[in-house]
This record gives C-alpha cells, structure tokens and sequence, in this order.
C-alpha cells in the first residue's frame, strides 16, 4: 500500500513537472496581457556568463520562444557571431508545435554560415552562424540552446531582456559569475516600473525579469534603447584578442585606444609626406589646409568595409590604406589623421554611434561602445568634424548620420566624451523664391528656386549625381499634390564652399486650379504644402520627442489669369506652439499679381506624452491653412 502510494505520488510529480515543462512549448499558456501588442513571446531566457579571468569567458544560453505570426518570426534571435578567438561548444535548436511536441531538431552544422558583415566588405574574419527555418504552421516555439568560450572579456553581454517592438517576456534572467579579483562595473537604465530582481554578492550578480508586455511603437518616440531595461556590464580588466588593458573611465579608455590600437599605424611612406607638404604648402592656414586634404583623401580611396584587427577596432595602417586606394571608417578617418598630422595640423579619432537614431555613447559608463569612426579637428570653442567615408559630404559637414550625440574622441593624453553639431532650426533652413503664373483655363507654370542648409542640405545633397529620369520621379513625388505635372527643366548646384544646395526647377500643370461657374480658386501654397500629419493615437504610451528642428522660408508671386479679378482673399495667419509657429502673409500687390509669404518652424526636443495630441492638432491645422484658396471672378 504505501509502495502504490510513493509510485502514486512520483507518477504525479513526473506528470506535473511534464505538463509544467510542456507550458513554455505551447502558446495555450501564455497569459493574456502578453499576447497584446505581441508578435513574439519569450517564455524564458535564461543567460549565464562565467569569467574565468580576464582572459577567459564562458557564455551559455537557453532561450525559448513561442511565435505567435509571421512577424514574429525574427525574435528567435537563433544566431551566434564567432571568429578565430570564440570556441563554439554547443548550437543547437529545438523547434515545437503548438501542442509542445518537438517536431524538428536542428543542429550545429545545419545553420548557415556566414560572414557577419553586409556584402560591401572586401574580407573578414567575424562571421556569424544562424538558423534559417520556414516554420509549417503558427504558433510555433523554438528553444535555442547555446554555449561558447572566448578569450575576448572587452564585450560583456548586457541584461537586454527586451528586444525589439511587439515581443512580450515572460521570465529572462541573466548571471555573471567572476573572480573575487575582477572589478566589474555596471550601469542600469530605464528598469523603474519593471518587476526586475536582483542579488549582487562580491563575485556574482544575477538579474531577472517578469511578466513584461509588448511595446507597440509610436512616431515621434525616444529610441528603443532608451525605452526598455537594460543593464551594462564591463570589466576593468580585460582581453581583446591577446591585448590585456585595465580601464575604469573614459580618459583611461582613450589613452589605452590611442597607444595600443592606434598610435602605431600612422606609418607613411617619406614619398607621401613629401607629397602632402607640397599639396599645402601655399594654403594660408590650418583650415585651408585641413580642407585640401580632405579632398584630397575623397579623390583618391573609396570606403569599403572591412573587419579584421584586434576585434574590428583597429584600424588599417595608414600606409596600407595609402597603397590600395580603399579602407572601412576606421582605415579611412586613422589614413586623413595621418595625412593631417604630416603637416601639423591636430585631430583626434573618434568613436561614435552612428544612425539618425542620434544614440548617444554613455558618458558615465567607460566600456567598447559604438559601430562607426570619424575625425574630429579641435578649432577654438567649434569643433569641426569630419565624415571621412564619403566622397560627396563637404569639408566641416556631418549630416543625421552623426550629429548631436555624445562621442568619444581620443587623443594621445586620454580620452573625453565630447558632443557633435547639434543643427538649431535656423540652420536647417529651406528657402522656396518661385513666380507661378495661372492662365485663364486654370494651367499653372512655376519658376523656383530652393536653397537648402543644415539638415535639409543633408536630405537633398545626393540630388547632384541623380539621373534626369529619377530627378523628374523625385520632383513629381515631392510636389504629389499637383496633378498633371511636367517639368521642363531642372538643375542642381552643390556649393560645398557654404554647404547649400540650390535647385532651380520650371514645370507646368494642367487643371491646377478649380472651376465652379464664373469663379476660379487657387491654391495659395503651390511650392510647400504641408500634407504630413502625425498618427493618431487614442491612448498615447510614449513621451513626444522631435529629434530634429528646421525652418522654412516660402516667398512666391503669383501672377492671375487676366480675364479674372480678385473676390476674396484669406487673412494672414499666425500659429506659435511649443512645438514651432507658422506664419502667413497674403497681399495684393496690384490686381494682377498676389505675393505670398510663408514660414514654418519645428522644434526639436522632448516633451511628455500628454503633449502629443496638441502637437498633432498643430500639425493639421498647419496643413488646413496651407490649403486657404483665393476666390477669382470673372471679369
């Protein structure tokens, strides 16, 4: 009797602990509030990372999913990037259907391999092993199981339980494991509000997290990573391939970057500095000089990626880079720093977050941060900055892709974050001058001129190289609320000497204007209607940010069809926001001719999420007064 009641109780035991493990690999478990805003579940991940020693890391992970659709299927994040220096142990995934029955097994040599780089890199030693699987049905679950060991300490995983938009997290937990010896360092962010655990001893710290729903994103929104949780780790001594360093702040960041990554690379030939020297020699100042080079360095290598050195961050020799004529950002901003110094002339590489995310590095938090190079020439209290990559960006002009964020830039003395251009609106201005003549039958033909800084020269520089055939779809697109349009001529100049560019455009239209009986109305706003409005939301979940500002300036004559007079005329109009202001001016300067004047101003910042409805009714009201008409009669 008691035997039958012990095989009872195991037989029980066995079964719930089966139908527990069967309740992570089937989507009939999930709770309710984790399947809105979700695409994607993880049921758990459970992250442990062993540092043996500085030299020495043992990273494994279990990590299971259940993909509700189709758009979910990319937050399995079944993947693992190695080189010569990480030692895969185990990969292998376990795909389920929604009963929890394991249908298929998938492992190691089954994943694709590749190089962990786009298709413009000319070699690399990083590649990247992945799973690449068309699922049957949906929902489905995969458990990714993976175990690695590397003598690379410089990159420590963070706790990032959250992803990506639309994928809830059910539990994910993270533990690091180290030496009593080893000084970790650590910085949390945006975890007020999360049901995060913690316990932090002197030689392990483990975080975990719950019953996290999906984000659903909204524009006009911070970034992602500065939204969710997350939490960073480092070492203060640490291994990159082979190079043993100990840093703890930015400036000891920066001195051990210059002196054991850098520093030797600046190797040209005698012949180059020669010819360098005499390429200046008769320029009358730094800047000048400065500015020869650098076209000079646009004229002759071209950007390529390439990934090999001490983890991908040491760059190129700048011999070598000299030699082929190509380079990555990192080659390319070490080759012009090089040339730079051969004359005399300082600047400092600089490591930046590239993007129009505008991510900035964490000034408070010295670890390997970044993914893209540039240069920067200190020049009394304005800094210039150089995008050594492009053969078209001009001297002194760095665009979305890196201004106004934090940066390292790191000089033989030691590192310090310093901040990019930050554009104000004044200086992403857009000035529109056009005469626009309506004809009796209600055609329209225009002559403008458009003159663009700042931001919107960066929206519009690569107009220059466009052919005449994508120039006509690009100025059909840009005026899409002209109907019938042709344009008859089109030209484009890019001064790089006051970073402008200046189009100059003809078209004509048909039927732009509307006919009802005697009377004829025009659309006052031909050249800048504003038809952008933001989403709606009925119940805002993120504060408001405008990352960048800009300014518009609209001045246009337009000449009426002389077998019509004026009957009415809108009012001038004037809207001032938080956000910006819009200005209108309308007068008649004879009966013949109507001039118009425009300005509109965005804001940049951050607001909280209660302002973005007011922000909205701005935006559509701009766009109703950029639609008033004058009312013509017939004479």
């Amino acid at each position: 009797m008691i035997i039958k009641r012990i095989l009872n109780t195991l037989f029980l035991l066995v079964t719930l602990f089966s139908f527990s493990q069967q309740n992570l690999y089937t989507s009939f478990s999930i709770p309710d509030n984790l399947k809105q805003n979700a695409n994607a579940v993880v049921r758990d991940d459970a992250t442990t990372i062993i540092l043996q020693s500085s030299q020495s890391m043992l990273v494994t992970e279990k990590r299971i999913v259940t993909v509700l659709n189709k758009e979910g299927n990319d937050a399995v994040n079944a993947y693992m990037h190695y080189d010569d220096n990480v030692n895969v142990k185990t990969l292998e995934v376990l795909v389920y259907d929604n009963f929890g029955k394991v249908i298929k097994k998938i492992k190691e040599k089954d994943f694709r391999d590749v190089s962990a780089v786009d298709g413009g890199t000319l070699y690399s030693d990083s590649r990247v092993k992945y799973l690449e699987y068309t699922p049957i049905k949906y929902p489905y679950t995969i458990e990714f199981n993976s175990e690695y060991e590397t003598n690379n300490t410089a990159f420590i995983n963070s706790f990032f339980p959250v992803t990506e938009y639309f994928l809830s997290v059910e539990n994910s937990s993270y533990t690091l494991s180290f030496p009593e010896e080893l000084v970790i360092r650590k910085k949390e962010k945006n975890i007020e509000g999360y049901k995060i655990s913690k316990d932090l001893t002197s030689t392990k710290i483990h975080y975990s997290i719950k019953n996290v729903s999906g984000i659903k994103p909204e524009d006009y929104s911070p970034n992602f990573s500065d939204i969710v949780p997350k939490v960073m780790f480092a070492s203060k001594q640490f291994s990159l391939k082979g190079v043993n360093s100990e840093v703890e702040n930015w400036n000891e960041f920066g001195t051990w970057m210059y002196h054991d990554l850098i520093k030797s690379t600046h190797d040209l030939s005698e012949g180059t500095i020669i010819k360098i020297q005499e390429l200046v020699k008769n320029e009358p100042d730094n800047i000048a000089k400065a500015k020869k080079i650098y076209q000079y360095v646009q004229d002759k290598v071209r950007y390529i990626s390439v990934q090999v050195g001490i983890g991908g961050w040491q760059p190129f020799n700048a011999s070598e880079v000299d030699r082929l004529g190509y380079g990555d950002c990192k080659g390319l901003t070490n080759y012009t720093m090089a040339l730079l110094n051969a004359v005399g002339i300082e600047s400092n590489y600089s490591v930046v977050f590239a993007g129009d995310s505008q991510r900035s590095l964490e000034k408070d938090f010295a670890a390997m941060q970044g993914n893209h190079v540039i240069l920067n020439i200190p020049n009394n209290d304005e800094d210039i900055w150089l995008e050594c990559t492009s053969q078209k960006l001009p001297f002194g002009f760095i665009g979305d892709f890196t201004d106004d964020r934090d940066v390292l830039v790191i000089t033989p003395e030691g590192g310090k974050i310093q901040h990019t251009k930050k554009y104000i609106p004044e200086e992403s201005l857009q000035t529109i001058k056009g005469i626009c003549d309506i004809s009796n039958d209600g055609s329209i033909k225009a002559m403008v001129n458009v003159n663009s800084k700042g931001i919107q020269y960066d929206n519009k520089y690569w107009l220059e190289t466009e052919t005449e055939r994508d120039l006509d779809v690009y100025y059909k697109r840009r005026w899409k609320y002209i109907n019938n349009m042709s344009i008859n001529s089109m030209s484009i100049e890019n001064d790089k000497n006051t970073i402008e560019l200046i189009e100059n455009i003809n078209f004509q239209a048909v039927n732009y204007t509307k006919k009802v009986g005697e009377r004829m109305l025009v659309n006052l706003n031909v050249l800048n209607r504003n038809t952008h409005i933001p989403d709606r939301y009925r119940s805002r979940k993120l504060p408001l940010k405008i990352n960048r500002g800009f300014k518009d300036v609209d001045e246009v004559e337009i000449n009426l069809p002389p077998d019509y007079n004026i009957e009415s005329l809108p009012k001038g109009q004037s809207l001032e926001t938080d956000f910006g202001s819009y200005t209108t001016e309308i007068s008649v300067i004879d009966n013949s001719k109507i001039k118009y004047k425009r300005t509109f101003i965005i804001n940049d910042g951050e607001f909280p999420k209660e302002d973005y409805a007011a922000f909205r009714t701005f935006y559509k009201e701009v766009s109703k007064l950029d639609n008033a008409k004058v009312a013509l009669i017939k004479k």
